[in-house]
């Protein structure tokens, strides 16, 4: 077996688990999920549809490429949403679908490393865990930049080194961030931008909660977004991520795509098509009719933006919490150690957190997750609401 398997580390709900065996929740509460970044609004009827008019597809393999209309209705969705220039996402050489972002980041990661150098994979802490795993799994080194509160939780790029990213083989990015919300702004991707053109490193951006925002006049910026207004039409060293997980409702739908740089496409591709992850042709056709709608998409940020005004006034009176730029995470201060905060919450209330410990990792004796927590306003309005109640009243318990 590869040896690196043993240098992963246990995954965040593996010690969530753990942490909630210890105490026995009440039985008269029903359980309230925060924990999990997965969707329960209801997924848009039309793509059940198209699922089912296409179930015949199940009798033919899919091609790792796709199918052109998706990469057409990817390459149009990308023109408009990041406001492209006309013509320059190719569908043909810019736009590759994948199996969701969990599935792409770690097989780019392992296409993209070079094994025959020492370099280094530089990741923002906290962090989506496959970014780390993947790393590890490649033979790489890891860098950990910390998303602290005095840099608005995204990562200070200025205080990295030259040295750093000299070895530097991988820049990931995660914007708007898991868990912080925090999206990082146009200055400092073009900023990034330029540093990857001169040390030659790619920059590999996470932006699967690109959708769910809260100021609906301001989008978050992309990172072929930045590229485009520095002129750079190629998007020279610069990969994207987004799915229809989160966007649409969709996590099981299992669809998102990468799109960027077309010779790391091509790579990628490569890559792909020895690894066999190809996209079901019922789910691509689905794919394809979500990403050339918006109405559904504005419907869900109104669900959560209603989610998120109802909570923010019952917890804000009580602990330190504030509204994030985008996603639909909170990302709040504890009064007492996020561990103790989590558990006790469990065992009083029935409502479940994640530390935000497991989500970071400690660098020269500085953990920023530590003393936060994640929640995941998934539920429906009510339950949120019902939630954000409970987690009052354990702080006023304790307080």
């Amino acid at each position: 077996m590869n040896p690196d398997l043993s240098k992963l580390h246990p995954y965040p709900f593996e010690k969530l688990t753990k942490l909630k065996a210890q105490v026995t929740p009440p039985t008269n509460l029903a359980h309230i999920a925060l924990s999990i970044g997965e969707p329960k609004h209801p997924a848009p009827q039309f793509v059940v549809d198209e699922l089912i008019k296409n179930i015949g597809a199940l009798s033919s393999y899919p091609t790792t490429k796709g199918l052109p209309q998706l990469r057409n209705a990817i390459s149009i969705w990308l023109e408009r949403r990041f406001k492209l220039q006309h013509g320059s996402v190719d569908p043909e050489r810019h736009v590759l679908p994948v199996n969701g972002t969990r599935e792409a980041i770690f097989a780019f990661t392992q296409s993209a490393t070079d094994r025959t150098r020492k370099g280094s994979i530089v990741s923002p802490n906290p962090f989506y865990q496959i970014y780390e795993g993947a790393a590890i799994l490649a033979g790489a080194e890891l860098d950990y930049i910390p998303c602290l509160a005095e840099n608005h939780f995204i990562p200070d790029f200025a205080q990295v080194p030259d040295t750093a990213w000299q070895s530097c083989q991988i820049l990931f990015l995660c914007s708007p961030g898991n868990p912080t919300g925090s999206v990082i702004p146009l200055p400092t991707l073009k900023y990034l931008i330029e540093l990857a053109q001169k040390h030659n490193f790619i920059i590999a951006s996470d932006e699967c909660y690109s959708e769910i925002y809260c100021n609906e006049d301001k989008p978050p910026v992309g990172l072929l977004e930045a590229c485009a207004n520095l002129g750079m039409h190629d998007f020279r060293n610069c990969i994207v991520f987004h799915s229809l997980s989160k966007r649409s409702n969709l996590p099981g739908l299992r669809s998102g795509f990468v799109a960027g740089d077309a010779g790391l496409i091509e790579k990628f591709l490569l890559y792909r098509t020895y690894h066999g992850c190809a996209m079901p042709i019922q789910h691509q056709l689905a794919s394809a009719a979500c990403w050339s709608d918006e109405s559904h998409v504005k419907a869900n940020r109104d669900l959560y933006r209603e989610k998120f005004k109802r909570v923010l006034e019952i917890l804000e009176p009580v602990m330190s919490i504030e509204q994030t730029d985008a996603s639909f995470y909170l990302w709040p201060k504890t009064p007492i150690s996020d561990e103790r905060f989590a558990q006790e919450l469990f065992a009083q209330q029935n409502v479940t957190v994640l530390p935000g410990r497991y989500l970071s990792r400690t660098v020269s004796g500085i953990n920023p997750g530590e003393n936060r927590i994640r929640m995941a306003l998934v539920a429906g309005v009510e339950e949120c609401e019902t939630a954000a109640r409970r987690i009052r009243s354990y702080i006023e318990s304790i307080q």
